[in-house]
């Protein structure tokens, strides 16, 4: 049995603007190390609310998170941000790539912050990674001459250079078609089972969703089904 990489306990949250209004309320689950996680419901119903707070980006919540062993509650900014950049790697709708660095310079970014290897190392990091989206022959391209798909694929790479212990996306095949939607779904699947990497995707797609081992579905900020 697996162990849980991701715990999250009686989990509420609420907005202020323009009145108090409760957004998330007594979320509970568990995710495993490897598992891959898909995080569905209706526009509205609290799911990008409830990947922010389980990525650490906000931490104005009731309840318990815990990522790793570590109760990341509480915890300082600067802290918290520490743990995002060595444990949590990130795949959103929009590749938020830098246009004017190479696909090489964008995916060597983040093991630069963490400052744990070498160039050198970190160089050869990114060309592994980008094998392992088939993007390799096209790392000394400027990220803003690649195609949308390609562009999500090196935001992937991105996202596992530092060998982060769970993937977060938000919507990653919002913005492709199928072919790529699929291509994406493809590496998710293979780091999750081949690394034991855990995927936790919020998303639209109803086959990506299927794809995956699992699927929680919200509705009016709660967990409906896990």
């Amino acid at each position: 049995m697996n162990p849980s990489v991701l715990s999250a306990s009686h989990i509420n949250k609420y907005f202020y603007q323009p009145e108090r209004f409760q957004v998330l309320q007594e979320v509970n689950f568990d995710v495993k190390r490897g598992e891959f996680l898909s995080i569905v419901g209706k526009s509205g119903c609290g799911k990008s609310t409830l990947l922010y707070i389980l990525s650490t980006m906000d931490t104005d919540y009731e309840g318990s998170l815990e990522v790793n062993g570590q109760r990341l509650t509480g915890l300082s900014q600067d802290r918290l941000a520490a743990f995002r950049n060595e444990h949590l790697g990130f795949v959103f709708q929009f590749h938020f790539l830098l246009p004017e660095f190479t696909v090489l310079q964008n995916v060597m970014l983040p093991a630069q912050k963490l400052g744990k290897y070498s160039n050198k190392d970190i160089e050869e990091r990114a060309y592994e990674k980008l094998r392992l989206v088939n993007m390799a022959e096209h790392a000394r391209k400027p990220s803003s001459k690649l195609s949308g798909g390609q562009q999500q694929r090196v935001a992937i790479a991105r996202a596992l250079i530092n060998d982060p212990t769970i993937i977060m996306g938000d919507e990653p095949t919002g913005n492709l078609d199928k072919t790529n939607s699929q291509l994406v779904f493809d590496i998710f699947r293979k780091i999750s089972q081949e690394n034991h990497q855990t995927i936790i995707t919020v998303t639209h797609d109803p086959d990506f969703a299927r794809g995956g081992d699992r699927i929680i579905e919200m509705s009016d900020g709660r967990v409906v089904k896990s």
